[in-house]
């Protein structure tokens, strides 16, 4: 697989990386033996970057890829989870005694005396702004707790913001196909920088993989039934805060862009990897065949510039007024 490159965590990734929200909850039930499946698949497909929460089913999720650690010691893995879910959404909550027990806990569960790479997970705006907070997290890689930091977030200010700060390694953002915002500051000021771009939430929560219609439904413990609407967390993250019907008509215009040697999920997945500055997209799993297919989508050929300007078109028109200035 194509290797990219945190320049300043020092390492390099596959470009396709796994997404392991869907390990823990909120996208339906998935079995701890579907779990490992999906982990064993995408790493022998050239999966080296798997991302994970400390709130994604309380633990489960980093439990289960500190299972496979340790069953596959030698896959030269980069693991990055992330912190701040845990409590209330406060500023004051992010201080260095949070973080050491919080990052404590991860290291528990995912068996590591050093984590690769801890990740503020989209707190408020005014934390990026804090040199308390990022003062905390040089100590933690001082103590040799973490190996490097970076921020998960919801909006492009935040993502600017966290890029001017020295010690930040990484910036997980949503970028799809119907989320085109990021493109015009955050991922030139990251490039130039040398901070890291982790593309999440790259199939629009799956609407971009064209299995859907307006009849679908999902079951009551999926976040695309129960936030639909921003309920319990930033509806942002639930179909990229498309409107689902919208998002179905976009889905249909960008279907006969598709090549025959590829999926809609592929395209879409490879739209993103064609964006100049994406370090590594995260794309979830939920059996064993999305993962191997995911990671085959790094040896497709680029996009056209054809079909990459099909795209911008469908976007402007159905999408952009929607969502382009929300996030």
């Amino acid at each position: 697989m194509e290797q990219r490159s945190f320049t300043r965590l020092g390492r390099t990734v596959g470009a396709v990386g796994l997404g392991a929200w869907q390990l823990g909850a909120d996208w339906g039930t998935v079995s701890e033996a579907d779990a490992m499946a999906v982990l064993t698949a995408a790493v022998d497909s050239g999966v080296t970057f798997l991302d994970t929460a400390d709130v994604y089913g309380d633990g489960r999720s980093e439990q289960l890829i500190g299972r496979f650690l340790r069953s596959r010691p030698d896959a030269g893995l980069t693991v990055a989870t992330k912190m701040g879910r845990r409590v209330e959404q406060r500023p004051e909550a992010y201080t260095l005694a949070n973080f050491r027990q919080w990052t404590d806990r991860s290291r528990a569960n995912l068996g590591m005396d050093t984590l690769d790479l801890v990740q503020l997970h989209c707190p408020p705006t005014a934390v990026f702004s804090s040199d308390e907070v990022f003062d905390g997290l040089d100590t933690l890689v001082a103590e040799k707790a973490i190996a490097g930091y970076g921020v998960s977030v919801e909006t492009c200010d935040q993502a600017l913001t966290a890029i001017a700060r020295p010690g930040v390694a990484s910036v997980q953002i949503i970028l799809n196909a119907v989320r085109h915002k990021p493109l015009e500051q955050v991922l030139p000021a990251a490039a130039a920088a040398g901070v890291g771009i982790i593309a999440r939430v790259p199939l629009a929560s799956g609407l971009l993989s064209g299995r859907y219609d307006e009849h679908t439904e999902f079951p009551a413990d999926d976040h695309r039934n129960y936030n639909r609407h921003g309920a319990a967390f930033d509806v942002g993250e639930t179909f990229s805060g498309v409107d689902f019907e919208q998002g179905i008509a976009a889905v249909r215009r960008l279907a006969p862009l598709v090549d025959a040697d590829r999926t809609m999920a592929q395209f879409a997945l490879r739209w993103v990897l064609d964006q100049a500055g994406v370090t590594v997209v995260i794309p979830g799993a939920r059996d064993a065949d999305q993962a191997r297919r995911n990671a085959a989508t790094a040896a497709l050929s680029p996009l056209t510039d054809e079909q990459l300007a099909a795209v911008r078109e469908i976007y402007d028109e159905l999408i952009r007024p929607q969502v382009h200035d929300r996030w």
